[in-house]
């Protein structure tokens, strides 16, 4: 297999935590978004949506999509259980993900993608209204989840899971997107520093 990587992007940065707290090692080739070496002919060939990260198998097919690549690896290597162990595990860590995507997640990309000097290259025109808009959105989540880290060690449950991952890589990306982190949030604030001790969290 291989892997295209971009250091500094946060989804290729959610695949590298899953693979790291897997202990798992594979082919890595980088890919500069700043340089547009996702538009050339040879990365498009790869992904046709020039986005990274891409994974090449070993029979050549390509997973392009960051949480399908992260099942993927899941399925190779099941230890440690990232997606929860049983139905009812996998259904619970399923929801929490994509409440953390869609409502933390995106809204902090968006507005890093919109309103950082040097993403202006990539998102053409810059719509600095659609940041300003996103920033609310992404600190009620923060709240939403403060409350709910009330009563759980992690977010999907009281074992580090995907939707944790995903959480730390927006809450990570808050600073570069000028999206404040509400005060008074404790909970969130433990969760947060708990998961970024972890190994497999360095950039």
């Amino acid at each position: 297999m291989l892997l295209y990587n971009t250091p500094l992007a946060p989804n290729p940065r959610r695949v590298r935590i899953f693979l790291n707290e897997k202990n798992v090692t594979i082919p890595v080739r980088d890919v500069n978004l700043l340089a547009h070496e996702h538009k050339n002919e040879a990365y498009s060939a790869v992904n046709a949506f020039e986005e990274t990260p891409a994974l090449v198998l070993d029979d050549g097919a390509t997973l392009t999509e960051s949480v399908a690549i992260c099942r993927y690896i899941e399925s190779l290597y099941p230890e440690p259980p990232l997606f929860g162990r049983d139905a009812r595990e996998q259904a619970f860590v399923e929801m929490w993900q994509r409440r953390v995507e869609f409502r933390l997640f995106t809204p902090v990309g968006l507005a890093f993608r919109h309103s950082h000097p040097a993403m202006a290259r990539l998102e053409s025109p810059q719509a600095p209204q659609l940041a300003e808009h996103q920033r609310p959105r992404a600190q009620n989540m923060m709240r939403f989840l403060d409350q709910e880290l009330a009563s759980r060690r992690f977010i999907a449950s009281d074992d580090f899971t995907i939707a944790d991952i995903t959480a730390i890589v927006a809450m990570d990306l808050t600073k570069l997107a000028r999206v404040e982190i509400p005060q008074g949030l404790p909970h969130l604030a433990r969760w947060r520093a708990e998961v970024s001790a972890r190994p497999s969290i360095a950039p």
